[in-house]
């Protein structure tokens, strides 16, 4: 359909899933503009959305990557920004404490809707924008990374290479979501553990490996239980599919085997 509609359009063809590292390493080097566009395939691009980015990254210089306000299929805004992963916000999370300081995160979103551009330290990677001079000093996407935290690691490394990131709330787009987990969930859980765990090893070492891997047996061995208990008194099919997840994951972390 693309080569039919669209010939002015490069389009370049895989045989097999290089996962999303990989697939856009490919684009990024068959590319020639002054910015560079990564944008999911279950994304819609709002009118005049690139154009705000584009003239955001121009009067910024010290700016590498960009990202939209994204709202998803149900009309609410996603929060596509977020902190570097540490050890106290992965334990809080693994703990459920993130709960407590849910309704703090909640104002601190609704002001950002229609605000300036804010300086973030991670964006999501359904949308980004990137000035190519920050990526040829940054380098592309980690293709170690087959999906999940490769979006972690690229911010990381902008922010290491001393380029800002920046939510920018002007620009608007509508993200649809789980077009490529929605058909797996259970085999994309582990997809996630394992990417975690690859960027922890990456950016903290074995102690950093070791730290996320009890914490997610924590996390998913109490999961596990408060799931099992709804579960058996008849809390519905979410909590059954979510035991079934977290027992899933231990499988996979104490033992290596998949689903």
């Amino acid at each position: 359909m693309v080569a039919e509609e669209f010939p002015e359009v490069t389009l370049i063809r895989s045989k097999e899933n290089l996962g999303f590292a990989r697939g856009n390493n490919l684009g990024i080097g068959r590319a020639s503009g002054s910015w560079l566009a990564l944008v999911n395939s279950d994304v819609v691009v709002h009118p005049g959305c690139l154009e705000q980015l584009a003239n955001y990254l121009d009067t910024h210089s010290d700016v590498g990557l960009a990202g939209p306000r994204v709202i998803g299929r149900d009309g609410r805004l996603q929060p596509t920004w977020r902190q570097l992963p540490t050890i106290w916000t992965t334990a809080c999370r693994s703990l459920a404490l993130d709960k407590i300081f849910s309704r703090v995160s909640k104002r601190k979103l609704n002001q950002w809707v229609n605000g300036d551009p804010v300086h973030v330290e991670v964006l999501s990677g359904c949308f980004w924008v990137a000035r190519r001079e920050a990526v040829a000093q940054v380098g592309g996407l980690d293709e170690r990374f087959f999906f999940y935290a490769e979006d972690l690691d690229w911010c990381k490394r902008f922010g290491d290479a001393g380029w800002k990131v920046v939510f920018v709330p002007a620009a608007t787009a509508t993200h649809y979501g789980g077009g490529s987990s929605g058909a797996a969930p259970l085999r994309y859980s582990i997809e996630l553990l394992r990417a975690n765990l690859a960027y922890w090893r990456k950016h903290h070492g074995v102690m950093g490996l070791a730290f996320f891997f009890f914490l997610s047996v924590i996390h998913h061995t109490t999961r596990l239980l408060i799931r099992g208990v709804e579960t058996i008194f008849g809390r519905g099919l979410d909590s059954a599919y979510k035991c079934r997840r977290s027992l899933v994951c231990l499988q996979w972390l104490l033992t290596g085997r998949e689903v």
